[in-house]
C-alpha cells in the first residue's frame, strides 16, 4: 500500500476548489446530473480528486440512471476503503480513497454483473486521466 496523504485543513482548502473541499473532506455530494463525469464516455483512469491515486477504469463505468458516476468495480479492492455513514437517516456504505481518505461517494449492492456493486461517486471527487 502507498505511503497515506495527509493534509490540514488549510493545505485542503488551498488544494481543492470549494466545491471539491465540500464533497472530499466535508462528505457532501453534488446535485445528480451536475458533476463534470456523470454522462462522460472518454476512455482512461479515474483518479482520486485528492491525491491522484488511481480508483476506477473507464471500463468498469456505466449508466446507472442515477446522474452519478457508477462503477461496478474499482482497479483493486486495496485502493477504497469503507464505512458505515448514518447520516441523513439513512444506513449507507461511503466509500473513501485509501491514500487520503476524500469522500468518493457510496456503494450499493444493486449493480450490474459480475460484482453487482454500484459506487455511486461524486465527479467534484475525481479527476479523470484520458487514455492516450
Amino acid at each position: 500500500m502507498t505511503e497515506k496523504v495527509t493534509k490540514t485543513n488549510a493545505e485542503w482548502r488551498q488544494a481543492l476548489t470549494p466545491e471539491q473541499y465540500a464533497i472530499c473532506r466535508q462528505h457532501g455530494t453534488e446535485p445528480a446530473f451536475s458533476g463534470a463525469y456523470w454522462n462522460t464516455k472518454t476512455s482512461g483512469t479515474y483518479l482520486c480528486a485528492g491525491c491522484g491515486q488511481a480508483l476506477f477504469d473507464s471500463g468498469t463505468k456505466y449508466d446507472s440512471g442515477t446522474g452519478w458516476p457508477s462503477f461496478f468495480q474499482p482497479i483493486a479492492p486495496e485502493i477504497v476503503a469503507t464505512e458505515t455513514d448514518t447520516s441523513h437517516g439513512m444506513i449507507r456504505t461511503e466509500v473513501l480513497c485509501s491514500r487520503c481518505d476524500t469522500h468518493l461517494g457510496h456503494v450499493f449492492e444493486d449493480g450490474p454483473a459480475p460484482t453487482g456493486l454500484r459506487y455511486c461517486l461524486n465527479s467534484g471527487a475525481l479527476s479523470l486521466k484520458p487514455k492516450v
